[in-house]
């Protein structure tokens, strides 16, 4: 499946309100950091509840929760008219321009 295959499968269960508007990409950023903070907290029960150790469980937890973050970025990027495909070639070409000048280390965003 590529990116953009996955983007439009997401795009079928996007239901909710202010779809391509102000207050829906608002939902998609709230939902966005949500599911980023369930898998860090995953990480967080791995630590403190499994002495560092990423069990079975805890992967395929992680892995559902990574799979709620893509479906956000998914339709956040069609929400701003952009494909998956169009964002990932834009971050390969800022991170090879990163390395190609020596600052993939280091602090901002524009380095």
């Amino acid at each position: 499946m590529t990116l953009n295959e996955y983007q439009n499968c997401a795009l079928e269960t996007a239901i909710f309100p202010g779809r391509g508007d102000f207050p829906g990409l608002m939902y998609l950023g709230l939902g966005l950091a949500g599911e980023a903070g369930e898998v860090t907290d995953n990480l967080k029960k791995a630590w403190r509840d499994d002495n560092g150790e990423l069990t079975k469980e805890r992967r395929e937890a992680i892995k559902a929760e990574l799979g709620d973050v893509q479906w956000y970025i998914a339709v956040m990027a069609a929400d701003l008219g952009m494909t998956l495909d169009e964002v990932a070639r834009y971050n390969r070409y800022k991170l090879r321009s990163r390395q190609a000048r020596g600052v993939l280390h280091g602090e901002g965003d524009n380095r």
